[in-house]
């Protein structure tokens, strides 16, 4: 298994790239690094092409996967298949740069739920609604969800779209975890 930080470029809402904001003395995805990096596993950054140079300052480059030119998906969708390409036979934890509240516990409690392997991917839902940038996907799954894509047949890149063409198992998001989905998109949150 790889953990993934999805720190994919200049937020619309945000005005800035996310992954670069300060959050005390480390950038968000520094943080998100850490955390996915303490459960003993390897961890990469994605990124765009226009954010490899100043990620390169903070991260050593082995860590970081540019977004593949090839595919033409907007979105994390994107950099999780772009990983994905580079590592097939690994599934991949991933988790978005902006859920800065998101929790070590939380990211070992996925990883020992995933072990028994029974779905395609495993993904919180919280009020109803599946957290996608916070999951495993297998690569499986993922090798399904390419080839969707290379036949044309991806009607929609959105997480939500993909995770439907999928067997996902859903967890629950307890109440004393649903602070850590909280994801910030403006300057004002």
């Amino acid at each position: 298994m790889i953990g993934v930080v999805l720190s994919g470029g200049q937020s619309l809402r945000m005005g800035k790239d996310k992954g670069l904001l300060q959050n005390g003395q480390e950038t968000w995805a520094q943080q998100a690094f850490a955390k996915l990096s303490s459960l003993l596993i390897p961890v990469s950054i994605s990124v765009n092409t226009q954010q490899l140079p100043i990620y390169q300052i903070l991260f050593s480059t082995s860590s970081l996967i540019t977004d593949d030119p090839a595919l033409s998906i907007g979105g994390p969708l994107k950099g999780i298949l772009s990983v994905h390409l580079i590592y097939p036979k690994e599934d991949l934890l991933v988790l978005a740069c902006d859920m800065i509240n998101m929790e070590v516990d939380l990211l070992d409690f996925l990883v020992h739920r995933y072990n028994d392997k029974t779905a395609d991917a495993l993904v919180f839902v919280n009020e109803q609604q599946p957290e996608p940038l916070c999951g495993i996907y297998s690569a499986k799954a993922l090798d399904k969800i390419y080839a969707l894509y290379m036949n044309q047949e991806l009607r929609k890149h959105s997480m939500k779209y993909a995770l439907d063409q999928l067997d996902v198992r859903y967890l629950p998001v307890s109440e004393k975890w649903k602070a850590y989905f909280d994801n910030y998109n403006t300057l004002s949150d």
